[in-house]
């Protein structure tokens, strides 16, 4: 079956960002022999929302599911938009196993809602202040898009391009996923810690080691094995091992576990979080499994670190 996507479009939704949100998925579906995924607009109570331009999106009404994933689009002043009918909704999806997201302002709204505790996530930069007003039990990071476990947030205009090149390289291959970009012509993928800018060099690398690298960045919280990373670059283990040495210097799963310390070294120096969430939002078992690795690292135990 495939995959059930909805869309809540709050008036006002920038329809580039809408667009570029739905539209791989949609040539995901082309490139398939059966539909991968099911796109739905929604909105509370469905019928035609306007958007930022002089044209409306029918929606069905949130209460159309079941859904494997709902995000919310907005933009504007996204915080000003208060509807108690759409929190509500939001929490019984969440309550029912749901994954959530948040394009461009979407992720505010989430966060008032009180969905996004203990948990990593992206805004469009107009809205960063904003949010980190709402001094949540959260971590708000100027990046490009954030996967964190079940909650999938973007800045929006052509972000969402990025974020779902992710969503299907981890769904149906690396292979699956470049073939969408090409189709729209996305000639590069910006890393998810591109913080709103340019993508992260990797430097000279192969095609399907810089998917492995873009799939570690975007699977901190829920690290894959080094099977699942190889399938989804085409490779078997033992040639992704063997080419990721050869270009980066290390083995894949030394890589992956540096870059996940050094997002909990980041975690922990810029916020509030308990080492217990950071272990978690950074994919470690428990607080002392942290501990362990980040003294091996760093020299210090976390605490010494945040101090």
């Amino acid at each position: 079956m495939p995959r059930r996507i909805g869309f809540v479009l709050v008036p006002g939704y920038a329809l580039m960002s809408t667009a570029a949100a739905m539209e791989p998925l949609r040539a995901a579906n082309l490139f398939a022999p059966a539909p991968l995924y099911d796109i739905v607009p929604l909105s509370v109570a469905g019928g035609p929302v306007r958007s930022s331009l002089p044209a409306q999106i029918d929606t069905a009404p949130l209460s159309a599911g079941p859904f494997d994933i709902v995000f919310v689009v907005a933009g504007g002043d996204p915080l000003a938009h208060r509807d108690r009918r759409l929190d509500d909704a939001l929490r019984r999806l969440a309550g029912q196993g749901v994954a959530l997201g948040g394009i461009s302002g979407g992720a505010a709204l989430l966060a008032r809602a009180g969905l996004m505790e203990n948990r990593r996530f992206t805004v469009h930069w107009h809205h960063l202040d904003a949010v980190r007003a709402l001094r949540g039990p959260f971590a708000v990071d100027r990046r490009l898009y954030v996967i964190d476990r079940d909650r999938y947030t973007c800045a929006g205009g052509t972000a969402p391009l990025d974020m779902m090149h992710a969503i299907i390289a981890a769904d149906h291959g690396a292979g699956m996923a470049r073939r969408v970009a090409e189709w729209f012509i996305q000639t590069e993928i910006r890393a998810p810690d591109a913080l709103q800018r340019a993508r992260a060099d990797h430097g000279p690398l192969s095609p399907p080691v810089r998917d492995v690298l873009e799939l570690m960045d975007s699977h901190l919280a829920d690290p894959l094995d080094l099977g699942q990373l190889a399938a989804l670059a085409g490779l078997s283990p033992r040639q992704l091992q063997r080419r990721f040495r050869a270009e980066t210097g290390a083995t894949v799963m030394a890589r992956y576990r540096a870059l996940r310390l050094d997002r909990a070294r980041d975690l922990l120096t810029g916020s509030r979080l308990r080492v217990g969430d950071i272990a978690a939002m950074t994919g470690f078992a428990s607080p002392a499994h942290l501990s362990a690795a980040f003294a091996a690292r760093f020299g210090v135990p976390p605490r010494a670190a945040r101090a």
